[in-house]
């Protein structure tokens, strides 16, 4: 016969637990299992146990699933109270999720797109008609709250608007004069900066910056007000959050959006100005007079159409991300790249669109 503590002896291919089997009586219970062969063991008898906790029964447990062969015996009532409360041998674990398909890997993204332009089609419902209202009322939104994001879009982008359209212009200016000047073509320069500038470049260029300036800023203020909850704050004083939060910085970038366009366009025909007159030998007169020929409503009007769709683009995809976040800080940032990235990727596609559009 094998002894150790009193909790514990081993005869005849019985292991007879005495005593308590508590928290405190494991780990000497764990000793003197080291000593004893499983094989040899048939029964485990309870019937000298006076207290068993939670800790006994996983003890138990863990004996059942190593020695698939042996039984309980001699348990009393407390002894098969704790067990039914406590043991988990008896549950049936639900089975391992299997790997997904490569079909429905993609069903799922199908679902989750289809969910995600539902989504984006409400908020686009929603912004257009509580903007439409806010044109005549100015209920539900914080007082000068348009003028305010006018200031935040518009005039703080200004200044990196105007140097990047200005390089700009000096770049296409040089690219194109090193060849235009060798077959003579010099006052083409003028043509090809304008039309660029008016009908292309400008737009995108503003629409770039500002998806990377104010549509970051839009993702991170409204997915930090609906991480910190006070977004449900707002329902719950009957604030409508798209009417409150988004309305005023669609308005404000519907109207800073064409008139930074156009300082865009007049910039970057200046860069364009200042490579004709020193490096292709253009007169003042010439270059603006050729400017002007060349360029038609028409041009203005698909640069400025551009830039409002443009400028709808950059807010709704932004507050739609902000909307869709999920997490703490860390969503915030992850939402806030993927606004950017999905802003600039709207904006290349929709001017690659229009300019398709416009040539027919």
């Amino acid at each position: 016969m094998i002894t150790g503590t009193s909790n514990l002896k081993f005869e005849q291919g019985r292991l007879i637990l005495t005593g308590s089997l508590g928290h405190d009586d494991i780990p000497g219970l764990e000793r003197q299992l080291n000593r004893i062969r499983p094989s040899l063991v048939n029964v485990i008898d309870l019937q000298a146990v006076t207290r068993v906790d939670s800790a006994g029964v996983a003890f138990l447990d863990r004996l059942g699933d190593m020695w698939a062969q042996v039984r309980l015996e001699g348990a009393d009532a407390r002894t098969e109270q704790a067990l039914e409360i406590f043991s988990t041998r008896a549950w049936e674990l639900p089975p391992a999720p299997r790997d997904e398909g490569f079909f429905e890997r993609i069903g799922g993204s199908v679902y989750a797109l289809r969910h995600q332009l539902a989504q984006f089609s409400l908020l686009i419902s929603e912004v257009t008609f509580w903007s439409a209202v806010g044109l005549f009322s100015g209920k539900g939104r914080r007082k000068g709250a348009v003028l305010q994001q006018i200031l935040q879009i518009g005039s703080n982008s200004v200044g990196i608007i105007a140097l990047l359209s200005f390089v700009l212009g000096l770049i296409l200016a040089l690219q194109s004069a090193a060849q235009l000047r060798q077959f003579g073509a010099n006052i083409y320069v003028a043509d090809l900066i304008a039309i660029s500038m008016v009908r292309e470049m400008a737009p995108m260029m503003t629409a770039i910056i500002l998806a990377g300036r104010s549509g970051s800023a839009f993702a991170a203020e409204i997915s930090s007000m609906k991480v910190s909850e006070e977004l449900d704050a707002l329902r719950m004083m009957a604030i409508n959050p798209i009417r409150y939060v988004v309305v005023p910085k669609f308005l404000a970038i519907s109207v800073s959006m064409p008139l930074l366009v156009t300082l865009s366009m007049i910039l970057g025909i200046l860069g364009g100005f200042v490579i004709g007159i020193t490096y292709l030998d253009l007169t003042a007169v010439s270059y603006l007079t050729e400017t002007l020929n060349i360029l038609t409503l028409e041009d203005l009007f698909v640069g400025l159409s551009k830039s409002l769709i443009f400028a709808g683009v950059i807010v709704l995809i932004g507050s739609h991300f902000g909307f869709q976040v999920r997490g703490g800080a860390e969503g915030v940032g992850r939402v806030t790249t993927s606004a950017v990235v999905a802003s600039i990727f709207a904006v290349i596609f929709l001017d690659a669109i229009f300019s398709l559009i416009y040539m027919i």
